[in-house]
C-alpha cells in the first residue's frame, strides 16, 4: 500500500471516526449532566455523604481536555473551518474539561430516599440486598431488588461506623426491606449490616 493511499483513506476515515467519537461523548457527557441535576436536586435531603475519590488519572484528564480544546481553537479560529468539524473533538474537550471534573464533585453516600453509588443513585425501595466487600478499602455492595444488578459505594474508613448505624436505623425504620426474598428464617434484617 501506497503512502498516498494510505493519507486517502486516513483522510475519507478520521472525519467519520471524530463524528462517532463525538456522538458517543455526546451520550456520555448528557448522562453526567443529567446525573448532576439530579444530585443537585437531592442534595438537600443528604444524610451522611463524602465526596467522590478523585481517580490517578485525573491530572491527564485535564491535560486532554487542554488538548481538545486547544484542537478545537485551532480548528476554529486558526483554520477557519466551520463548527462541525470540530465537533467530535469539542465533545471530547466537553467530557474532559467539565463534565467528567464536575461528575467528581456529586457527593456519594446516603441520602433521605436512596443512596449514591459509585455509578448513581439507588433508591431504599431498589436495595434487595446488602454485602460488605472489605480488601484494601470498605465497600457496601448493593444489591437490586428485582434486576441482576449490583451497585458499589467505597466506604472511607472513618465513615464505617456512622454507615453501619445508618444501616440498621434504615432497616429498622424498613426503608430498606430484605424480607421476601430468598429464605425468610424470622431473623432480625439489621444482622446483615
Amino acid at each position: 500500500m501506497a503512502a498516498d493511499d494510505l493519507s486517502r483513506i486516513l483522510a475519507r476515515g478520521l472525519p467519520t471516526a471524530l463524528l462517532l467519537l463525538g456522538v458517543g461523548f455526546l451520550i456520555v457527557n448528557l448522562h453526567l449532566l443529567w446525573q448532576f441535576i439530579r444530585f443537585q436536586r437531592l442534595r438537600a435531603t443528604a444524610e451522611l455523604t463524602w465526596p467522590g475519590r478523585r481517580p490517578r488519572s485525573y491530572g491527564i484528564s485535564l491535560a486532554l481536555g487542554l488538548v481538545f480544546g486547544t484542537l478545537v481553537f485551532f480548528k476554529l479560529a486558526m483554520q477557519q473551518r466551520p463548527v462541525f468539524d470540530a465537533f467530535g473533538e469539542g465533545m471530547m474537550f466537553i467530557y474532559y474539561a467539565y463534565a467528567f471534573p464536575l461528575s467528581l464533585r456529586i457527593g456519594h453516600g446516603f441520602y433521605e430516599h436512596g443512596i449514591w453509588s459509585q455509578r448513581g443513585f439507588v433508591s431504599y425501595a431498589q436495595i434487595g440486598g446488602l454485602s460488605w466487600r472489605e480488601d484494601q478499602e470498605l465497600t457496601l455492595v448493593l444489591i437490586h431488588r428485582t434486576r441482576k444488578l449490583v451497585r458499589h459505594l467505597d466506604v472511607p474508613q472513618d465513615r464505617y461506623g456512622e454507615v453501619r448505624r445508618l444501616l440498621r436505623d434504615k432497616i429498622a425504620a424498613h426503608d430498606i426491606h430484605f424480607t421476601g426474598k430468598g429464605f425468610d428464617l424470622g431473623a432480625d434484617e439489621r444482622g446483615v449490616v
